[in-house]
């Protein structure tokens, strides 16, 4: 099983996770630790679990989602895995964190691009990837069958989804997004995502203003 931890780091409050199994491997998605306390949180509570980092992963790189992944690889020497459609946006980060007073120091390690399809494994857990383009041009979400949840990045949100009017933004991309890779999962899917409380399936094709279906 592959269980789930957050924290809502940086002042853009931002959901960053850690996917951990019974073999104490775990996963860092979308690390937005900007401040050192909130770097000394996440480590802290890997270290407290006695849990080994294998995998970083990005849902997309807006700035808000990528504070973190230069303090994870320098940590744990981790190689950033993202959709290779992200890495303009990764590049372009550091500008967007000028232009919102939140300067940062860029990852400018390796990149393992990963493509929809293809599946992560952590230890003997798997989460299978999205192509969920819409809010960024190359945004990918994580899908856990087995323990029945999806990390979404900002496509989905409770009550809302992901703002499409910054550099390679699109709603009618966006709405295709939810609609056939999101929507098709049973309705009993926790969504994990990149801002605010968890949801599901079920409750967002039921009350989700801009996307539901009935």
């Amino acid at each position: 099983m592959l269980y789930v931890k957050s924290f809502e780091f940086s002042p853009v409050r931002e959901n960053t996770y850690v996917l951990y199994n019974e073999e104490n491997q775990c996963c860092i998605i979308d690390p937005g630790c900007y401040f050192s306390e909130e770097q000394d949180e996440l480590k802290g509570f890997i270290d407290k679990a006695g849990l080994k980092p294998i995998l970083l992963l990005n849902t997309h790189c807006h700035l808000d989602h990528v504070f973190g992944n230069k303090f994870v690889h320098d940590t744990w020497g981790l190689t950033l895995h993202i959709h290779e459609k992200e890495k303009p946006v990764l590049d372009y980060a550091p500008v967007a964190g000028e232009k919102w007073q939140l300067p940062f120091e860029n990852y400018k390690g390796e990149l393992k691009y990963i493509k929809e399809g293809e599946k992560i494994a952590i230890g003997k857990d798997e989460m299978e990837i999205f192509f969920t383009p819409g809010h960024s041009p190359g945004s990918i979400s994580f899908y856990n069958a087995k323990d029945g949840y999806v990390v979404s990045g900002d496509v989905l949100f409770n009550g809302s989804v992901g703002r499409t009017d910054l550099p390679g933004g699109d709603f009618k991309v966006l709405f295709n997004s939810i609609q056939t890779q999101l929507f098709t999962l049973p309705d009993d899917t926790k969504v994990y995502s990149g801002h605010g409380p968890v949801t599901t399936i079920g409750f967002e094709k039921m009350n989700n203003p801009f996307v539901k279906l009935y």
